[in-house]
């Protein structure tokens, strides 16, 4: 045993796959720790909103003490935030069908962006090729680009319960600023909301446990009935080994997946939780691991030491448990690592066609990745709404596949160096 796990911990592909996997393990575990609460809660009013820090403008408004800074850049940072990517493209069409030069228009320069505006741009200026609605958004814009170096105060209004009017609470001014450490609510969302206002990061770390669990449950089921199938048919033979292969070879050749779907479809979305489905791709997904462990039995059946036990007049459970078992215990190991990885793959591609557990109670990553696509954030540009999702799936599938590599390279003796 010693001298396995020394070879285990030498292997480069095995230990960097295991540092990959447990990172996500840690980072899982210990996340909710400081950022606790229910993952599913709708905490955004709206979608997708961008990652970042949120600032509740009533509570900084509303601050005890105000600073007041003056910051040579400050009056170019307020332009450059003011003036949005869309309207600065919006900027350019004008300008370019005006008969500005394309290459002239740069809009990542913000003050000669707006100076070529301000010389050119004319509301009674009718240019082929506009649309009336699109004349009145450009004279839209063209008031918002003119605001855009006003500092003039902005003033606090509060409502007065006695007289039912408002009055003057107070201004801010361009240089008044507040410490956010002293701003009651302030939220950092690294990944921003998904389509429901939900934060994408705590909603991810749910539903990466959720899956692994849904893996785990998988694995262990396929794992468990390809060993038992796959040690009785290698050992008895016979009618036995016969009927074994006869439902192997009949599941081999309807796909795995298409039986999986029909399956999931036939169970309906109410009654597919979590586990139902997981035990759903633990008993469409034992076949290989079946066939695999028949052939390494039947390599063993004939040895010298099961022979003797034979001889001896052990009892079949003994001499499969005893004599048989130990020496493909290192396959069944990458085999459960594999049906892990696979049955959290397949659980991404039923929740893809809509086919999950079902959505109202926890996350899987499957089903973060069918509310993405389905609400439309690739095409509304939400990028940490899919993204995050397609890179974690990509590297626990890899870390898996890495730690099996690398015990195939251990204990394969074709492959050992």
């Amino acid at each position: 045993m010693k001298n396995t796990i020394r070879q285990v911990s030498r292997s480069p592909r095995f230990m960097f796959g295991f540092c990959v996997f447990l990172s996500i393990l840690i980072f899982m575990f210990l996340y909710p720790l400081f950022n606790p609460g229910d993952p599913l809660e709708r905490i955004g009013i709206g979608t997708f909103f961008k990652p970042g820090t949120y600032v509740s403008m009533y509570d900084a408004a509303n601050t005890q003490r105000t600073y007041t800074l003056r910051l040579s850049d400050a009056a170019q940072k307020r332009i450059d935030g003011r003036l949005m990517q869309e309207d600065r493209e919006s900027m350019k069409t004008w300008l370019v069908l005006y008969g500005i030069p394309e290459d002239e228009v740069d809009i990542e320069n913000t003050e000669a962006l707006t100076a070529l505006w301000w010389a050119n741009y004319d509301s009674e200026i009718r240019l082929e090729g506009l649309k009336n609605h699109e004349r009145t958004f450009y004279r839209n814009l063209d008031r918002r680009v003119d605001g855009l170096l006003d500092t003039d105060d902005i003033l606090l209004m509060k409502l007065n319960i006695e007289t039912g009017e408002y009055e003057e609470a107070g201004s801010i001014k361009d240089t008044d600023y507040v410490n956010v450490k002293e701003v009651a609510n302030v939220l950092f969302l690294p990944l921003g909301t998904d389509n429901f206002g939900r934060d994408v990061l705590k909603q991810l770390v749910s539903a990466t446990a959720t899956s692994l669990q849904m893996g785990v449950i998988a694995g262990t089921i396929a794992t468990l009935i390809g060993l038992v199938l796959g040690l009785l048919s290698g050992y008895l033979g016979g009618f036995v080994d016969d009927g074994i292969q006869f439902v192997n070879n009949l599941l081999t050749v309807i796909p795995g997946f298409i039986l999986l779907v029909l399956i999931s479809y036939g169970i309906g979305q109410e009654k597919r939780g979590a586990t139902t489905v997981a035990v759903v791709i633990g008993l469409t997904s034992w076949v290989w691991t079946a066939r695999s462990v028949r052939a390494q039995v039947i390599s063993l059946r004939n040895r010298d030491h099961v022979n003797l036990s034979k001889l001896s007049g052990h009892s079949l459970a003994r001499i499969i448990v005893q004599d048989i078992l130990p020496y493909i215990a290192s396959y069944v190991v990458m085999a459960f690592i594999l049906q892990l990885s696979s049955a959290i793959l397949a659980e991404a591609g039923l929740s893809m066609l809509g086919l999950g557990p079902k959505t109202t109670e926890q996350a899987t990553l499957g089903l973060m990745m069918n509310w993405s696509f389905s609400f439309g954030a690739h095409i509304n540009g939400a990028w940490w709404a899919y993204y995050p999702i397609v890179l974690l799936i990509g590297l626990i599938s890899f870390s898996l596949n890495l730690m099996n590599t690398g015990l195939d390279q251990i204990f394969n003796p074709q492959l050992r160096d």
